[in-house]
């Protein structure tokens, strides 16, 4: 896989809660995330909104975000998207319960419990 002639590069990470195969492809130069291919999900390829110049050029009505209890201090989780504290779906398939903002947050740095 090539993007404006830099190739990407993958990485394979085991899932913590399936234990299946995560592959994350990035750039090979700047090593942004480009998409997530999920051993779990194979029909699916989770691309990076992030990684757009201008990600308000397509549809975000079907995105959300997971894994929100690891996002770094500083990311900021935007008001009426579905957030998922990990996956959106639990392993029997059942639907995880998002929450939804009315206002935006920004991740506040955790505090060291060595402090």
């Amino acid at each position: 896989m090539a993007f404006y002639g830099v190739v990407a590069k993958r990485y394979d990470h085991q899932s913590d809660s399936s234990r299946r195969r995560v592959t994350l492809n990035f750039c090979g130069k700047c090593g942004t995330t480009i998409c997530l291919d999920l051993e779990r999900f194979a029909d699916i390829l989770g691309l990076c909104g992030g990684t757009f110049d201008d990600p308000n050029w397509f549809d975000r009505s079907q995105c959300r975000h997971i894994f929100t209890r690891s996002a770094q201090a500083g990311v900021v989780l935007p008001a009426g998207v579905e957030l998922y504290q990990e996956h959106a779906l639990l392993l029997d398939g059942t639907p995880s319960q998002p929450t939804v903002l009315a206002h935006a947050l920004m991740v506040a740095r955790r505090q060291d419990p060595r402090e």
